[in-house]
């Protein structure tokens, strides 16, 4: 493995790491920075929408927040298959979150699943072009 390509692995799952961020802390704007304009995004496993980044990213800043109250992802596995400017990269998920348990109390539900991104080298560096979301169980929903 030569620099230029161990610069690709670390830079395509630093999108993955800005995703998960973005996501768990709410800044939308961050994702900006994941995804490219024409990127298609399926949620569609975990009871989402599937549809263009467009539309995507005012779903995920409107929906996340009215129903989990705090969210947090761990990565692992990540594998990276480089092929001149575009990549395939998919990273495990655990990703547990808060949730009213319309008692007044709080609960806790969990996702585990497997990150699917086509990537594509930028002007701005490594953007997702693809993101499916594979899940793989739940607990708590």
């Amino acid at each position: 493995m030569d620099l230029p390509e161990i610069s690709d692995r670390l830079e395509a799952a630093d999108v993955l790491t800005r995703y998960t961020r973005a996501i768990d802390t709410g800044e939308w704007d961050l994702l900006d920075t994941v995804f490219t304009p024409d990127a298609q995004i399926d949620y569609t496993a975990s009871g989402g929408i599937a549809a263009g980044y467009a539309e995507v990213k005012p779903w995920l800043a409107e929906v996340l927040p009215a129903f989990f109250l705090r969210r947090m992802h761990m990565l692992g596995q990540v594998e990276t298959r480089l092929e001149g400017d575009t990549a395939t990269t998919t990273a495990y998920f655990h990703n547990p979150m808060v949730m009213s348990d319309g008692a007044g109390g709080e609960k806790v539900v969990e996702l585990g699943g497997i990150y699917h991104h086509r990537l594509v080298r930028t002007a701005e560096g490594w953007r997702s072009r693809h993101l499916h979301e594979e899940i793989v169980w739940r607990r708590g929903l």
